[in-house]
């Protein structure tokens, strides 16, 4: 059972991180484009899925979202919080 849920787990993790980065990508092309945004609180909720990583990427990357404290601050701390959730859980 191992041998196969660690390998799920690193494509679930891979997954999420990859919609966290394009999620900071379209919703910076949409608003150069003055177009319906994607909601903070979608944004947040990425991140808090396990996509944090994926965001704060994207948001250097594509520089989006960077002057928001919520942002700033938030998405890091998120990712604190979520690598000591499983360095807990691996202990």
């Amino acid at each position: 059972m191992p041998e196969l849920f660690f390998p799920m787990l690193w494509v679930g993790y891979l997954l999420i991180n990859s919609i966290g980065f394009l999620a900071m990508g379209q919703d910076k092309r949409r608003a150069r484009r003055h177009l319906r945004r994607i909601p903070e609180s979608a944004l947040l909720a990425i991140a808090l899925a396990g996509g944090s990583a994926g965001c704060i990427a994207g948001m250097f990357v594509f520089r989006h979202k960077t002057r928001h404290i919520k942002f700033r601050i938030g998405l890091p701390a998120i990712l604190i919080l979520q690598i000591a959730g499983c360095l807990m859980l691996t202990a």
